[in-house]
């Protein structure tokens, strides 16, 4: 499913107002759009509470099951105390509402910043964290949401930009060569991790989604969560070069073990994963380019240089995908 041109038209902050006020939620007219290009959020508000948080859903993107089993997993989270923070549920609407056109959720607000990678504790924290909600995660499965592999953020996305010629024409015949043999390397990947369990994750698990606090952190904005490996939760805290990647993985994994065991194979997928979510993202943006919000955001985006750029970023990961996973 696609979202309509300009999705959010009627989006008007009076909107916004009235939609929260159907809710019983009393607005005392302070409004902040927060970062979100997927979907529209802001902070709210309220007269007799604390701020919260609203989520307007991209028309087309998932369907209310599948916005309700994201809510399901998040809610069994909070329910162990895990730091995911849930929408709230309403009495008689449950979590997902619905005013004219707009689907919403609204969470509490949640403080925080990024977590500091470079320290070994933290990193450990956090891979205490995902063992725990990775255990939940376990056990059960998606049924309405679809799963992170070589044909969902690879071929998809990579037929995408190639039929619909998004790719400029002069670039098009390199662009075409090295994404074909990046996707290769991909599946030369998969064979090398052989059968891997897949699970409920959160999906799009960057620092960007976790909100570092004195007691610990919060993980917030569950909407790309989908079945998975269990390492695309985790590959995303590490960077740089392979030395300091294997310390970095070393720190996660002491706290990940606590709470859940790691299967080793799994770390062949580590740069197959970076790889399908570079070539993933190019055909987002592709797909999205009708929003209004999209084209000042990602200016450059149908500029030659940018996919230059993308190139030269795939052959540097088809380099990786070549080299020993971590240990």
């Amino acid at each position: 499913m696609e979202a309509p041109a300009a999705p959010f038209e009627g989006l008007t902050p009076d909107r916004i107002l009235n939609v929260l006020e159907s809710a019983g939620l009393a607005c005392d007219g302070r409004l902040l759009a927060l970062n979100s290009y997927e979907n529209r959020v802001y902070q709210v508000g309220l007269e007799d509470a604390p701020p919260c948080v609203v989520k307007f859903y991209r028309p087309g993107r998932w369907s209310d099951a599948a916005i309700l089993e994201e809510h399901r997993l998040v809610m069994q989270l909070a329910a162990r105390e895990i730091p995911a923070v849930p929408p709230v549920d309403f009495p008689g609407r449950g979590t997902l509402l619905t005013e004219g056109r707009e689907r919403f959720s609204v969470f509490p607000r949640r403080g925080g910043h990024a977590p500091e990678l470079d320290d070994p504790q933290t990193l450990t924290r956090l891979g205490s964290y995902i063992g725990r909600i990775h255990a939940v995660g376990a056990v059960e499965d998606y049924r309405h949401r679809p799963v992170i592999d070589l044909d969902t953020f690879g071929v998809q996305a990579r037929n995408y930009l190639l039929d619909y010629r998004i790719v400029p024409a002069e670039l098009e015949p390199v662009y075409r060569g090295v994404v074909d043999q990046a996707l290769e390397s991909v599946a030369l990947c998969y064979r090398r991790a052989g059968q891997v369990q897949g699970l409920r994750l959160h999906g799009d698990c960057h620092v960007g989604n976790i909100l570092w606090t004195d007691e610990g952190a919060h993980f917030v904005d569950f909407d790309d969560s989908r079945m998975g490996p269990a390492v695309q939760d985790l590959w995303m805290l590490l960077s740089g070069d392979p030395e300091s990647m294997a310390l970095q993985w070393a720190a996660i994994r002491e706290g990940y073990e606590a709470f859940r065991d790691f299967e080793p194979r799994e770390l062949h997928l580590v740069e197959a994963l970076r790889t399908l979510r570079l070539i993933h993202y190019s055909a987002w943006i592709a797909r999205r380019w009708h929003d209004p919000a999209f084209p000042p955001a990602f200016p450059f985006f149908d500029s030659p240089r940018y996919w230059e750029d993308r190139v030269l970023e795939l052959r540097e990961q088809i380099a990786a995908m070549a080299e020993p996973p971590l240990l």
